[in-house]
């Protein structure tokens, strides 16, 4: 189901989404741009190379959880430890592309739902007797819960090693830990295979501007992350934008202090080089929806103006603490100031970008913003 709790449909935004009242949004936009080149950078040089180093990192993620479940210590534990944080950081890169597979089975839902439920997880190791696909424990698996299993279970890592030793269930909570890890390297290397094995083609092929076209959902889905999972999951909600108080518990990366600030980095990265077209391992631009922009007339100082507002973005996150929660508990107000210059793309991108690309949002934000 689309956005899960977002209802899709297919509106106009407040203020038009076409430049004119009559035009038909589901047409194909006049304009000479070559989509498909767009569409081909996008698959071959940006999404399909992520998804390789994704599934690379989280092999590597497997082996040393077998390494530590063999031998809990602390190298062991440290090794772990920065597999989780490599695999984390290119989750970044993956996580806006919720189209195909991933859409179809809820990836994003089991990859990194936070905060991660402790109750839940506690639940599962004590019985044994879990469904880690199951929507009910979306919020007990992927990253955050490994977040929990990794820096959160004791106080130090002296204790960390002794859940994982001498302590009563340190077995099940063995199994646990494989199991998340097994979980997640697999739907990872499933959509992968997937892209590689004939979704690429029809993603590419599929150049209409309509709602089911590649640009139109994708688009959608990189406006939507910038919105929801960049701006109100990493900032908004923890500095208590959607609520009468600050949660600092809400944080990305909760437990292993100050690694939130490194993953917010690594996403407006991740944005912006998506928006550029620059490719995921040489560095090289292709065909971008920058690209796409100043190929429409007085569009091209839109481009730039989004360009500049993801820079004003990179340089508030860097003057934040390296952890969040720390962030908000001591300096809220910087917090909030980082999520209002964030906002200020969501307007540029939600309703000026998709009006020059005469496309229309499939979701409905749920933040009331």
């Amino acid at each position: 189901m689309k956005k899960t709790i977002l209802a899709v449909v297919s509106l106009l935004m407040i203020g038009a989404c076409s430049s004119d009242d009559s035009s038909d949004t589901d047409a194909i936009q006049n304009d000479d741009f070559d989509r498909s080149a767009m569409l081909v950078n996008w698959a071959d040089n940006i999404i399909i190379p992520a998804y390789e180093d994704l599934t690379a990192k989280l092999e590597t993620l497997v082996a040393q959880k077998e390494v530590f479940i063999a031998e809990p210590n602390a190298a062991n534990l440290e090794s772990l430890r920065t597999a989780w944080k490599e695999a984390y950081k290119v989750w970044q890169h993956v996580e806006m592309f919720n189209v195909g597979m991933a859409e179809n089975t809820n990836y994003i839902f089991q990859m990194n739902v936070y905060p991660t439920n402790i109750q839940d997880i506690q639940n599962n190791i004590q019985s044994q007797d879990y469904d880690l696909s199951s929507v009910n424990n979306n919020d007990a698996v992927g990253f955050p819960a490994l977040d929990y299993m990794l820096y959160g279970m004791a106080e130090s890592d002296a204790e960390i090693i002794e859940v994982y030793t001498s302590a009563a269930d340190s077995g099940k909570r063995k199994t646990y830990l494989s199991d998340l890890t097994d979980q997640m390297n697999t739907l990872t290397l499933a959509i992968l295979e997937d892209w590689k094995n004939g979704y690429r083609d029809t993603f590419i092929a599929n150049t209409d501007n309509t709602a089911t076209g590649s640009i139109n959902l994708v688009v959608n889905d990189f406006i939507y992350y910038y919105e929801k999972g960049f701006r109100a999951n990493k900032f908004g909600i923890p500095a208590g934008v959607f609520s009468p108080n600050p949660l600092p518990d809400r944080v990305e990366a909760y437990y292993s202090s100050g690694f939130s600030k490194v993953l917010a980095l690594e996403a407006i990265d991740a944005i912006q080089n998506f928006f550029n077209g620059r490719a995921y391992t040489s560095g090289n631009n292709g065909k971008s929806l920058d690209d796409y922009l100043n190929s429409i007339k007085e569009s091209e100082e839109l481009s730039s103006m989004i360009n500049s507002q993801y820079d004003a973005a990179r340089s508030k996150i860097s003057t934040l603490k390296d952890c969040f929660a720390e962030q908000v508990e001591t300096n809220n107000v910087t917090m909030t100031e980082t999520y209002d210059i964030i906002q200020l793309a969501v307007v540029l991108l939600k309703v000026d970008m998709l009006q020059a690309l005469d496309i229309s949002v499939d979701f409905v934000d749920a933040d009331g913003d």
